[in-house]
């Protein structure tokens, strides 16, 4: 068969994600890679509250990711995850190979610069603080017109 490209969004267990982020993640490339695949993207997506429980969970990790494997090979791929203590869910779609080049650029650029965005600059810091300091300003005339 073809190699095709696939999007694959896992539901990560959120609590063993928060213990050790490093493993959980890991096993998704290594299982991709087992089956024969060849991983283009890997990102952390985001974590929320699901709509519903999964497994007696009520929040997830949704771990986001584009790889490149033999379409035969999905299935096997697909149990893999399901046998995982460590995925809740998992959901694999084939990428239009029109668009391939452009959906993995955009998810390498996104993941770059949502790792840069959680960093913290010197000029957040002093909006912050400026923020803070208009807060506080616009408490004080309030609590003096109550006291009349």
């Amino acid at each position: 068969m073809a190699e095709n490209v696939y999007e694959g969004m896992f539901i990560l267990d959120s609590n063993r994600y928060g213990r050790d982020s490093a493993a959980v993640s890991g096993q998704i490339p290594e299982m991709i890679e087992k089956a024969g695949g060849e991983m283009l993207v890997s990102r952390l997506w985001e974590e929320r509250r699901l709509a519903y429980s999964i497994k007696s969970h009520r929040k997830g990790t949704y771990w986001l990711t584009y790889f490149r494997l033999d379409g035969g090979e999905l299935a096997s791929l697909e149990r893999q995850c399901h046998l995982s203590d460590s995925i809740l869910r998992v959901l694999f779609l084939k990428v239009d190979p029109r668009i391939v080049d452009a959906v993995v650029e955009h998810a390498s650029v996104t993941s770059a610069t949502t790792a840069d965005e959680k960093k913290p600059t010197d000029a957040d810091e002093k909006k912050d603080d400026l923020k803070d300091k208009k807060e506080v300003v616009a408490e004080e005339p309030a609590s003096k017109n109550a006291g009349d």
